[in-house]
């Protein structure tokens, strides 16, 4: 019976990886708001690709389930790094100027709990050079807009205030809709051949998975970086990319010559007697 049912079931739709110009694309919109709404949801979608982040971790659903696992991140699971002369990373103290904050090096988030149990994980990225498009600097930007409205530690780096100075908080829906609309503004279904449909809020993790491939990092990396405790990450680095394949069939096409060494060693030993006897 339950194979019956599994043959009806249709396949899963996986969400595709979408590549960096669409978090740049949502966070450059969110820099020429006015809207903090607009300035968070640009915010995120970087930090998320970036930091490989599931969407429970810095967003709020509009229904709890309080059945999950995941903790989102707090103003105390933040922390911002500067070098010091000799080059080094030191931590800045959480009431460090907002010069300091926008100005730091590197920056950490501190998972209390998460969807596959982790606990208390740390996530690290440093600045990429950029001053708009880091995500270091577009986690100062959360944090130094927050704290200006509120003092509480466990205040969530979900929260935006507009000028009514009412705390509201992102929700999935707002960062579906943005990537989205921004998939539909760089044409993906043309440029990239990933239809719009398949473009989500967890293409944003599995696009800075993908990113890391193609840089060049290893399985490993990529693994505890995205805080996967299987190799489910796999599933986005390989059969979508065209670049995975890159002369695959060309080499595929060279002739070895091999000899199968245990297909000779199938044969039993009547074989070789009633050959020997012909």
């Amino acid at each position: 019976m339950f194979k019956g049912w599994g043959k009806e079931d249709p396949p899963t739709q996986k969400k595709l990886a979408v590549e960096v110009d669409l978090p740049e694309f949502v966070c450059k919109m969110g820099l020429m708001a006015t809207k903090q709404k607009v300035k968070a949801v640009g915010n995120w979608t970087l930090i998320a690709f970036y930091y490989l982040l599931r969407i429970g971790e810095y967003t709020v659903k509009r229904n709890r389930n309080e059945t999950k696992q995941t903790e989102q991140f707090r103003m105390m699971d933040v922390a911002f790094f500067k070098r010091d002369e000799a080059g080094n990373l030191r931590l800045l103290p959480p009431n460090a100027p907002d010069r300091d904050i926008m100005s730091a090096d590197g920056s950490t988030l501190r998972l209390t709990n998460q969807k596959n149990g982790y606990k208390n994980a740390c996530v690290h990225q440093q600045h990429n050079g950029h001053e708009e498009f880091s995500p270091v600097r577009a986690l100062g930007r959360v944090y130094c807009h927050i704290r200006k409205h509120t003092s509480d530690p466990k205040t969530y780096l979900s929260a935006y205030f507009e000028e009514d100075g009412v705390r509201r908080d992102i929700t999935d829906d707002d960062i579906r809709k943005a990537v989205k609309l921004a998939a539909i503004a760089l044409n993906y279904p043309a440029n990239k051949g990933i239809p719009v449909e398949h473009v989500d809020t967890h293409s944003l993790r599995a696009g800075g998975a993908m990113a890391l491939h193609l840089s060049g990092y290893s399985d490993r990396e990529i693994q505890k970086m995205g805080r996967w405790r299987g190799e489910t990450f796999k599933e986005y680095i390989s059969e979508q990319l065209s670049s995975f394949t890159k002369g695959m069939s060309k080499n595929m096409m060279q002739r070895v010559n091999f000899v199968n060494v245990e297909g000779g060693m199938m044969k039993s030993f009547n074989d070789f007697v009633m050959a020997a006897a012909a």
